[in-house]
């Protein structure tokens, strides 16, 4: 259950008021008396005129527990006076008000038959009036008995004046707001959320969004709000939310097939693995991803993943042809032998298959795999090799790769390149064709095999990402990239927690 004041006048400044009013017990009493002064608007003031056709529902309104139905008042509210948000500064800030979870402050919870503070919201009027706490229990209302919530309303809603509680401490000291930031992997609507004690009390919030987590003392129900701005509302905790997924499959295609599987005729040969754990990440809950603000820096390696064909070595190619100060690629190793006109170290490096072998069961390979007889992979020394340069290695790997490079060693920034939508993609094929820029003629399955791969890749990995660009075209999606990479030598970065302690 909730509390939210209302009143005919609503404005910032008269709000403040009625909280200066507020006043502490006195010291000779056992128990906490708080004064509430309840707001009496005067019907002739501007923004009642301005606000008349609102005023008139709240005609009449005082301090009340708020239920499922009562938010309809609210709701009725805010659409008479919608029309007037572009034309009148008070409207506005009413409707910001009606709308923030802290306007509704304080929960409650019913042990051994006292009415006991379950919750209250970081950053509204109660927590910054400080006179109550959570555990606090309410023992009186105007000197009468008070055990549950319906009695509690009945009781406020014949009050008229001041309304004197009575408050058995808990005697527990407040905690200071852990300066503790988060990424969510998934979005988050409470009004579509059965288990949330209180829906109006929610925070909303999509996939990639930052927030900063200022209470986590119950073990289900987080209180966060955006970094970004905003008020603080419940979110499901680690705990919470993880119960709810863990029995659930997240990655299932169309076709009711587990994402990254593959059965039936059609299974091939994965050219590049990493370690053998690599389904099992497929299956990893994402819940959130604990974050920390850095000044801007140059990130050790670019990392490109998308499905094949879709673009990916053409803007490593262009960012390294036009930047080669700034940025840098490995080559990658082979056990095939050269032919007549390859250099070592030039496309490949060649060595072999004995050598490569070890290395790879010494954990020097990033990812490897066998194609035609012959051992293809990026070994690990050679990202480090760039990077000691001062330039950001670009890789454009397998996504089962991005475990092991989201660490401090590596420092990614990881950037999605999807297919667009096939008929765009199949233009663009047939464009490049005809131009020359490309030899390989494709099927319309093929195409079609590229859009389904990369939706399946943004489904599996896409915690990992940084950025998403679709590429419809090529120069479009080459400024989108080079723009995101200039923001991070300018703009203040957030990234997982453990880079930095």
């Amino acid at each position: 259950m909730v509390f939210q004041p209302t009143s005919r006048e609503h404005t910032t400044q008269e709000m403040q008021q009625v909280l200066d009013n507020l006043g502490a017990l006195p010291p000779s009493t056992g128990a906490k008396d708080i004064d509430l002064i309840f707001l009496r608007g005067v019907m002739e003031s501007p923004i009642v005129r301005s606000l008349a056709k609102a005023h008139e529902r709240l005609e009449d309104v005082r301090l009340e527990a708020v239920q499922d139905k009562n938010m309809e008042l609210v709701t009725d509210i805010l659409g008479e006076i919608s029309g007037m948000r572009g034309a009148n500064d008070t409207a506005v800030e009413l409707s910001r008000i009606l709308q923030e979870p802290h306007f509704q402050g304080v929960t409650f919870r019913v042990e051994q038959q006292d009415l006991v503070i379950a919750r209250i919201l970081h950053g509204g009027m109660i927590d910054r009036q400080g006179l109550l706490h959570v555990g606090d229990v309410i023992k009186e209302v105007n000197g009468q008995d008070v055990g549950n919530p319906a009695h509690l309303q009945e009781l406020l809603k014949d009050c008229s004046g001041g309304v004197t509680l009575k408050i058995l401490p808990s005697y527990r000291d407040a905690p200071t707001p852990p300066q503790v930031y988060v990424r969510p992997h998934f979005d988050y609507t409470p009004a579509n959320d059965s288990l949330i004690p209180c829906q109006e009390a929610g925070l909303p919030f999509a996939r990639g969004d930052v927030l900063q987590i200022v209470n986590r003392e119950d073990p289900n129900w987080w209180q966060a709000c955006h970094v970004v701005g905003g008020a603080t509302g419940l979110i499901p905790s680690q705990f919470l939310e993880e119960k709810r997924k863990a029995f659930v499959p997240r990655d299932f295609d169309g076709s009711g097939i587990l994402c990254g599987t593959m059965s039936g005729k059609k299974k091939k040969k994965m050219m590049y693995v990493t370690a053998r754990n690599a389904e099992f990440d497929r299956h990893e809950l994402q819940i959130y991803e604990e974050l920390a603000r850095m000044p801007p820096f140059q990130r050790k390696t670019l990392v490109l993943i998308g499905a094949q064909g879709v673009g990916r070595r053409s803007l490593k190619n262009r960012l390294v042809l036009l930047h080669p100060t700034r940025f840098g690629t490995t080559v990658p190793y082979t056990s095939r032998r050269p032919r007549e006109d390859e250099r070592d170290g030039q496309s490949y490096q060649f060595v072999t298959r004995l050598e490569m072998e070890m290395d790879i069961k010494s954990g020097r390979y990033l990812e490897h795999g066998e194609y035609d007889g012959n051992l293809y992979g990026t070994k690990i020394d050679s990202i480090h090799e760039v990077v000691n340069t001062g330039r950001t290695c670009i890789l454009d790997v397998n996504p089962q790769a991005l475990k092991l490079l989201k660490t401090v060693e590596f420092m990614p920034y990881v950037v999605f390149v999807g297919a667009p939508a096939l008929d765009t993609l199949t233009a663009m094929h047939r464009a490049a064709v005809e131009t020359g820029a490309s030899t390989k003629q494709l099927t319309d399955m093929d195409l079609k095999r590229t859009v389904e791969e990369s939706a399946r890749i943004q489904r599996c990995y896409g915690h990992y990402f940084d950025l998403c660009i679709v590429n419809d075209s090529l120069d479009r999606a080459f400024d989108r990239l080079q723009a995101a990479v200039d923001r991070l030598c300018s703009d203040p970065q957030w990234v997982p927690v453990n880079w930095v302690y």
